[in-house]
C-alpha cells in the first residue's frame, strides 16, 4: 500500500514540473506494511519524527487496553473448576470440592505469560513477515530488552517498594530456581546458535530445539510446583494446591461459636472476619460483621457503609494472581473501571480503628487489618520492640509507675531505642516527670523497665491520662510494635469514687444469651464499695425476656470496672426489638452515683435483624459483581468504556477524567471485541490477540521503525530502549502494587523470570521456526546476523546474572531480612540501586556497540 502510494506520487510530481518538491528529501517510505498512508514528502522530517513518536506512545496505550482484555479471557479460561469428592480429616465423611483445573504455575507459563508479553512476540513474528522470511532486529531486540526491563528495573522497584521493616519472599522457591535457570539459559542458549554452532545462520534444528524448550520449561516447572522428586509430603502445599471455586467447601468455612458474654471478643471478631471470602459470602457471616462493625463505629454506619466493608474484608481475604493486578494497573493508568473497592479515608478508619487482629489458625497469623504478616520479626531476621502492655493505671499516691518494654525476635544484637512522654489530660510538671531517654537492649536482654514519678498533690482531680511513646531506628535491625504507645492513667486515690454506667444505652443480640452491662468507678479508687442495682420492665417481660430483679455490685479497693450480668432470653419466634431499664442506687463506702444512674437495655431479635442483613448481604453482592474483572455482555463493556471510572464517577480523579478522554477512542474500538462469557472465554482471546492486538503491533513495529530512521536510530536501539519500556510498563506498576499488597514475592517477581523465558523460547522460536522451514524448503538455510543482538544477549545475561545473585544473597544473609523484598530501608535502597545500576549498564554498552564506539569481537 506504501509503494503505491509513493509511486503515484512520483508519477505526478513528474507530470507537474510547477509541483517544488524534491522526492529526493523523501526519506524513510518504505519501512512499514501499512504506513504511511498518507503521502508525507512535503512534510518536515522533524515533524515527521515527532508525529510518528507520539503516534507510538498512543498506539502502547491501546496495546495496553486491549492487552487488559485479553488478560480478562486469561483470567475466565485458567479460573474454571471441576467437582471432586474427597474425605473429610478425621471422619467418614464425603464431601464434594470445586477445584481450579488449571495449575497455577503451569497457567503463569503459559496463558499469562503470552497475556504480558504478547506485544513482544508478536513483534518477532511481525517482523519476519514483513521482512519476507528474513531476519531483522526491532523483533529479537525488543525480546532481549525488555527482558532486562523487568528483570533488573521491575525487580530493583519491587525490592525498595515494601514499607519498612517488613519483606516478602519467593513461596514457590523450587518454581522460581527452574525458571530463573532457564531464564540465564535462555540467553545463554541465543549465544550459541548465534555465534558458536553455524554462526549468523539459524539451522532447523536449532530452531525446532529453540522452541521445543518451551513445553520442557513447563513441565520442568509443574513438576518442581508438585514437588515430585522429593519423599517428604508437604501438607501445607498439598492444602496450597486445594483452590477453592466460587462453590467452596465446608473444610474452608470455619464455624463460628461465640462466647455466652454480651460482646463479641476481638478473636471471635476476627475469626467471623476471615470467614468473610470470595465465594463464601453467606448470610451469617454477613450478620455478625455488620453487628461488630457499627458497634466499634458506634452503631452509625448504614447498610451501603457496612457492604462496602465488608466487600472490602473479602477483596482483602482474597488471594490475587498476576493477571489481577495487570489489568488493575492498566485501568488506573487510562482511568477505566477499577476492580478493587473505593472506600472514602473516614470509613476506613471506622475499620482499621477496631484495631482487631485476625488469629488465624494457621503458623503463619495474618492480622486482619493492620499488617500483612504477624511475625514482625521475620522468622528472627529482626529485634520487634514494644511495650508489655498497651495501657496500665497507677495510683496517685504510689509515686512511682513502672512500663516493661519486651524485646522478641532476634535477641543476640544491640539494639537501642528512644522512648518520650506526651501530655494527655495529664500535664508533665504538675502531674508526672516528663522524661525522653535511650535505652539499650545488650545481646540476650528482652526486658526493659521504664520508671516516671508520678506527682502526688493531695488534691482531688479527675483520672488523667498520659502517653509514653518508643521509637526505633530502622537501621538498627529493629522494628516496632504493635503496642509502641502506652496509656497510664493516673487514678486519684484520695476519694472512693463515682459509680455510674458507661453509656445511656446497650444493645445486645437475643442469642447472646447473657447481657453484661458496665459500671464504672471514676473520680477515685479508694477503699471497698458497693452499690445496689434493680431492673425496671419497659418493652420486655422480666421472666419472659430476660431474668431481672435486683442485686449488689462490689467493688474492691482499685478495681474501677465491673459487669452487672443479666441473663436474656433466646425463644427463636419472630418478635420486635425489646428493652428494660437497669439502675443504680444506694452507694455504700463513701461512693456516690454519678449522673449516668439508668442505662437502657435492648434486646435486639435477630429475626427482624434478618431484613436488615438481607439488605446489606444484596449490597454486597453487588459490590463484589462490580469487582469482576469483565464484563458479560457487550452493553456492560460499552457502559464501561464510555464512562469516566467505568461510571463510578464519585471515585473518579482528575487524572482518571483526563486519561479517559485521551483513551476513550480506543476503549470503544475494544468493547467490540466479544464478551468473556463466550465459549468460556476463548473467543475473546482470539479476538484480541489475533485481531486487535497483532494489529497494532504492526502498527507499531512501522511507527518504530520509521521513527528510527527519521532520527537516524538503529532498530535494536530503539527496540531496547523506547519499545521494551513502552510494552513493560503496566508490569511495572502491576508488579510493584502487587509487591505491596500480597504476602508473598511470586506475583509481583515470580513470574518475571518465567515471562523472560518463555519470551525466547516461544518469542523467537516460533518465528525462527517458521522461517527455518521456510528456507529449507528453498533449499537454502535461514541468515540470521549475529551482530549487535548477539552482544546485546551476551551483556543481559551477565546483567542477569549478577541479579540472581543479588536476589540470593537477600534470600540468605541475615542483614537483608532473608528475603528478596523489603528489608532493612539502607540495604533494600542498595539492592534497588544496584539493579537499576545493571540495566543502565546494559542500555549503555549496547548503545556504544551498536554506535561502533567499542568493538568486541564476537
Amino acid at each position: 500500500m506504501a509503494n503505491t502510494t509513493i509511486a503515484s506520487f512520483l508519477n505526478q510530481t513528474t507530470a507537474s514540473p510547477e509541483t517544488c518538491v524534491n522526492v529526493a528529501n523523501y526519506f524513510c517510505s518504505d519501512k512499514g506494511i501499512i504506513l504511511p498512508i498518507f503521502v508525507e514528502a512535503t512534510w518536515p522530517i522533524a515533524l515527521r519524527a515527532f508525529l510518528y513518536l507520539f503516534a507510538m506512545l498512543y498506539c502502547f496505550m491501546g496495546v495496553a487496553i486491549i492487552a487488559d482484555v485479553f488478560m480478562c479471557s486469561i483470567e475466565v479460561i485458567t479460573s474454571k473448576t471441576k467437582t471432586i469428592s474427597i474425605v473429610k480429616p478425621g471422619t467418614d465423611i464425603v464431601e464434594e470440592v470445586e477445584v481450579r483445573i488449571w495449575n497455577d504455575t503451569v497457567a503463569n507459563l503459559t496463558l499469562m505469560a503470552l497475556g504480558s508479553s504478547a506485544p513482544e512476540i508478536l513483534l518477532s513474528i511481525v517482523g519476519i513477515i514483513k521482512t519476507g522470511f528474513k531476519s531483522e532486529e526491532l523483533g529479537p531486540s525488543t525480546i532481549v530488552g525488555s527482558a532486562a526491563f523487568n528483570l533488573l528495573i521491575i525487580t530493583g522497584v519491587c525490592v525498595s517498594a515494601i514499607p519498612a521493616g517488613e519483606v516478602r519472599k519467593i513461596k514457590a522457591v523450587k518454581v522460581f530456581a527452574v525458571t530463573a535457570f532457564f531464564s540465564i539459559f535462555a540467553y545463554a542458549w541465543l549465544y550459541i546458535v548465534l555465534v558458536l554452532n553455524t554462526k549468523d545462520v539459524m539451522d532447523l534444528w536449532e530452531a525446532i530445539v529453540t522452541f521445543m524448550f518451551f513445553p520442557i520449561l513447563v513441565i520442568l516447572a509443574y513438576i518442581a510446583d508438585k514437588d515430585y522428586c522429593s519423599r517428604r509430603v508437604d501438607v501445607e502445599k498439598e492444602t496450597d494446591h486445594l483452590e477453592l471455586g466460587m462453590g467452596g467447601s465446608q473444610l474452608d468455612q470455619p464455624r463460628l461459636q461465640f462466647s455466652n458474654s454480651s460482646y463479641i471478643s476481638h478473636e471471635e471478631y476476627a475469626g467471623m472476619a476471615a470467614e468473610l471470602k470470595p465465594g463464601h459470602v453467606n448470610k451469617q457471616s454477613v450478620s455478625e460483621f455488620v453487628k461488630e462493625i457499627s458497634k466499634y463505629s458506634g452503631g452509625k454506619l448504614s447498610p451501603e457503609e457496612a457492604a462496602k466493608l465488608a466487600a472490602l474484608k473479602i477483596q482483602e481475604n482474597e488471594k490475587h494472581d498476576r493477571s489481577w493486578y495487570r489489568v488493575n494497573a492498566t485501568r488506573w493508568l487510562v482511568g477505566g473501571r477499577k476492580v478493587s473497592v473505593n472506600v472514602n479515608n473516614s470509613l476506613k478508619e471506622k475499620l482499621e480503628g477496631s484495631q482487631v487482629y485476625d488469629k488465624a489458625k494457621n503458623k503463619d497469623e495474618v492480622p486482619l487489618i493492620i499488617d500483612s504478616a504477624s511475625d514482625l520479626s521475620q522468622g528472627g531476621t529482626f529485634s520487634v520492640v514494644e511495650f508489655s502492655a498497651s495501657s496500665c493505671a497507677v495510683m496517685e499516691s504510689q509515686g512511682t509507675v513502672e512500663v516493661s518494654v519486651l524485646r522478641s525476635g532476634r535477641t543476640n544484637t544491640r539494639v537501642p531505642f528512644r522512648y518520650e512522654t506526651i501530655d494527655g489530660t495529664a500535664e508533665a510538671g504538675s502531674d508526672y516527670i516528663p522524661q525522653k531517654d535511650v535505652l539499650v537492649f545488650e545481646p540476650g536482654e528482652s526486658m526493659k523497665n521504664i520508671k516516671i514519678v508520678i506527682v502526688d498533690d493531695n488534691q482531688w482531680e479527675t483520672d488523667e491520662t498520659f502517653f509514653v511513646k518508643l521509637s526505633v531506628d530502622p537501621d538498627s535491625g529493629a522494628v516496632l510494635g504493635r503496642k509502641s504507645i502506652n496509656e497510664i492513667t493516673i487514678i486519684n486515690d484520695d476519694d472512693p469514687g463515682v459509680l455510674d454506667f458507661t453509656k445511656p444505652s446497650f444493645i445486645f443480640k437475643e442469642s447472646a444469651g447473657i447481657a453484661s452491662v458496665p459500671v464504672q468507678r471514676t473520680k477515685g479508687s479508694d477503699g471497698v464499695i458497693s452499690v445496689k442495682w434493680k431492673t425496671k420492665d419497659m418493652r420486655a417481660v422480666n421472666g419472659r425476656d430476660y431474668v431481672g430483679g435486683e442485686g449488689v455490685l462490689e467493688f474492691q479497693h482499685g478495681e474501677t470496672e465491673k459487669n452487672i450480668d443479666i441473663q436474656i432470653f433466646d425463644d427463636k419466634d419472630f418478635e420486635k426489638d425489646e428493652d428494660f431499664m437497669v439502675e443504680l442506687s444506694d452507694a455504700a463506702g463513701g461512693a456516690m452515683i454519678g449522673r449516668q444512674r439508668r442505662t437502657v437495655v435492648t434486646i435486639v431479635n435477630d429475626d427482624e435483624y434478618n431484613g436488615l442483613v438481607d439488605r446489606v448481604l444484596t449490597i454486597v453482592n453487588v459490590n463484589m459483581d462490580h469487582l469482576q474483572l469483565a464484563s458479560s455482555t457487550w452493553g456492560g463493556q460499552f457502559r464501561d468504556a464510555m464512562n469516566v471510572n467505568g461510571g463510578d464517577v464519585e471515585n473518579a480523579t482528575t487524572m482518571d477524567y483526563v486519561m479517559h478522554f485521551l483513551t476513550f477512542g480506543w476503549k470503544v474500538m475494544f468493547a467490540l471485541t466479544p464478551p468473556v462469557n463466550f465459549l468460556g472465554g476463548w473467543l475473546t482471546f482470539i479476538v484480541s490477540l489475533m485481531g486487535f492486538i497483532f494489529l497494532l503491533t504492526v502498527i507499531i513495529s512501522d511507527l518504530a521503525t520509521t521513527f528510527g530512521c527519521l532520527i537516524e536510530l538503529e532498530d535494536n536501539i530503539t527496540a531496547i530502549t523506547l519499545v521494551a519500556m513502552g510494552t513493560s510498563l503496566p508490569d511495572l506498576f502491576a508488579s510493584r502494587t502487587a509487591a505491596r499488597a500480597e504476602k508473598y514475592a511470586d506475583a509481583s517477581i515470580g513470574n518475571v523470570t518465567g515471562s523472560n523465558s518463555v519470551n525466547v523460547f516461544l518469542g523467537l522460536g516460533l518465528p525462527w521456526l517458521i522461517a527455518s522451514i521456510y528456507w529449507e524448503a528453498q533449499g537454502e538455510k535461514f541468515a540470521v546476523p549475529a551482530g549487535s543482538l548477539a552482544f546485546s544477549v551476551m551483556a543481559y545475561s551477565i546483567c542477569a546474572i549478577l541479579c540472581i545473585i543479588i536476589l540470593v544473597i537477600r534470600r540468605i544473609v541475615p542483614a537483608f531480612g532473608r528475603a528478596e523484598l523489603g528489608g532493612t530501608p539502607s540495604l533494600k535502597y542498595v539492592s534497588s540501586g544496584l539493579m537499576a545500576s545493571l540495566w543502565v549498564l546494559y542500555i549503555v554498552l549496547a548503545i556504544l556497540e551498536t554506535k561502533k564506539v567499542i568493538v568486541v569481537p564476537l
